[in-house]
């Protein structure tokens, strides 16, 4: 099988990712879940996504669709369409699935799949990461991965255009 045929493997839709992570749990794996828009790939994007690796036997990692990105970053993002940024995603070793979601935010998802572990960036505070209280009231736990400063999607489409 082609190597980019593995890779596109890795994206797949809600209802096959439920079924893997329901087989995850009977196995006794830990589920570590992370999320964003992931326009602009970057050093930043690498270490928290490594770090998330750290938490779970298997790490999932939603992406805004297109039409989500536009609304939370304008009329310009994404830059990058959906399927190049979860190919992108996906042709990492250490991400084991990505999967689409098109609300604002991935509460739904995060309901659905129940991870245990819901992970994002320094930029945000605990108590205001979507999903915090819904893992944390079956036991999972959120941890925020420090930020490296500077480095954002937007701070780099910025430095292109000027």
């Amino acid at each position: 099988m082609p190597l980019i045929s593995k890779v596109r493997e890795k994206i797949i839709t809600t209802d096959n990712l439920v079924l893997k992570v329901s087989q995850w749990k009977k196995n006794k794996m830990k589920v570590a879940f992370t999320n964003g828009c992931f326009d602009i790939l970057h050093l930043g994007h690498l270490e928290i996504l490594t770090k998330s690796k750290e938490f779970g036997d298997r790490l999932i990692v939603a992406v805004n669709s297109d039409e989500s990105v536009r609304k939370l970053k304008g009329k310009e993002r994404p830059v990058n369409d959906f399927q190049t940024r979860s190919n992108m995603l996906a042709s990492f070793s250490f991400v084991d699935y990505v999967v689409e979601f098109s609300d604002d935010t991935p509460k739904k998802l995060i309901q659905i799949i129940k991870p245990d572990f819901l992970i994002k960036g320094g930029d945000y505070k605990k108590k205001d990461i979507v999903g915090n209280d819904i893992v944390s009231s079956y036991g999972g736990e959120t941890i925020i991965i420090p930020l490296i400063d500077g480095l954002s999607s937007t701070n780099t489409i910025n430095k292109i255009n000027k």
